[in-house]
């Protein structure tokens, strides 16, 4: 067991938690974003992780706008952060994680129910708020995280947050790939794998790279929620998944 990476993970997620209590309420949205990002570097980076954006093929990030990537594990909140922090929207069991599911409801992320449609509504209402007010907000379309290789289907109800506040769907495309450049499954967090054994299994591997792919905004003048989120999966898909001639 890597015994000094998670001593270290440990340390910094207790700084962070310190760092949140007793700053951020003295903190304005600038300082706390400067703070966000730089802590996530280095989570990142203490998991072995390096950090790619795909520079060659992207177009400069519109803003304001929806920002949607798909779901792998629970690090990938903290790679994007590393790029811009967002206010994520998360699925609910991460609000009860041994301190990562404090550090998020207090750095912004908003948790939804599962299966309960007033949360959707309420969550819809908020965000459309939130991006109105100038916050930048994220979501995984999937509502789960899938293993790699895999893009399941796009759950549309929050793209009409999008539409409602008049800004684009801003898609990424997130991978995590070994020193050859193929998919590494140690990024994988799915089934009944627990967060410490996740933490653990990224910490063993070492030697990932997390590369985060901005693809072409999406306009949602005129657009359907649906619409939108066939398109986005199809648009990440064709990044991620490769394909067979």
């Amino acid at each position: 067991m890597p015994v000094l990476p998670l001593a270290r993970l440990g340390l910094h997620l207790f700084v962070g938690l310190w760092k949140t209590a007793v700053l951020f309420p003295w903190l304005d949205e600038a300082g706390r974003d400067r703070r966000i990002q730089r802590w996530s570097r280095q989570l990142v980076e203490i998991c072995g992780v390096s950090m790619e954006l795909d520079a060659e093929r992207q177009e400069q990030p519109v803003s304001p706008a929806l920002i949607i990537c798909n779901h792998i594990s629970w690090l990938d909140i903290f790679v994007i952060n590393t790029i811009h922090p967002c206010r994520f929207v998360a699925k609910s069991d991460i609000r009860s994680w041994p301190l990562i599911g404090w550090l998020c409801h207090k750095t912004g992320t908003i948790f939804i129910a599962r299966g309960k449609q007033s949360d959707v509504r309420r969550i819809y209402a908020g965000l459309v708020k939130s991006i109105h007010d100038g916050e930048r907000v994220a979501f995984f379309p999937e509502g789960t995280t899938a293993p790699q290789g895999t893009v399941l289907p796009f759950h549309a109800n929050l793209f009409e947050a999008a539409i409602e506040a008049q800004v684009p769907v801003q898609p990424y495309a997130l991978r995590y790939v070994d020193a050859d450049g193929q998919l590494h499954n140690a990024a994988d967090f799915i089934g009944e794998m627990t967060f410490v054994e996740s933490v653990i299994a990224i910490v063993k591997c070492g030697g990932l790279k997390a590369e985060l792919i901005r693809l072409p905004a999406l306009p949602t003048q005129g657009a359907h929620r649906r619409e939108l989120a066939v398109t986005a999966r199809e648009m990440i898909s064709s990044v991620l998944i490769p394909t067979t001639t």
